[in-house]
């Protein structure tokens, strides 16, 4: 499931996840980024992940062709917040992969560090 989270930050759309996420979850979070990168240049994500529970195959259709017809050219800071550990090495190596986009992990208790890092100038 993924949820919208209110983070105070206007460029910045922030969700969660815990579990299975579906068609329906995928379609609300990409109508959101969607929304708030037509009303600002440059568009932040704040990602909260408790557990991630499968990804149904429609909703992963759903975010391809969005990454497809939209991509990642306004994204330019992604903030993860986790206790997983294979969450912090997945961010790390995305970090590397995705130069354009600065991307960085934070466990749970550095939530207003999450924040922070993304109110920071690039």
């Amino acid at each position: 499931m993924l949820k919208l989270i209110d983070t105070g930050i206007e460029n910045t759309v922030g969700f969660s996840i815990e579990g299975k996420i579906t068609k329906e979850d995928m379609s609300l979070v990409l109508s959101a980024v969607k929304e708030k990168g037509e009303q600002h240049p440059h568009l932040f994500l704040y990602e909260e992940i408790e557990s991630i529970g499968g990804l149904e195959f429609r909703a992963m259709l759903q975010k391809l062709s969005f990454l497809w017809e939209t991509g990642f050219s306004n994204i330019r800071k992604i903030a993860i917040v986790s206790d997983k550990r294979w969450v912090h090495t997945v961010v790390d190596i995305e970090d590397r992969i995705f130069r354009g986009i600065q991307m960085k992990s934070f466990d749970q208790h550095e939530k207003p560090a999450a924040l922070a890092f993304l109110q920071q100038r690039a």
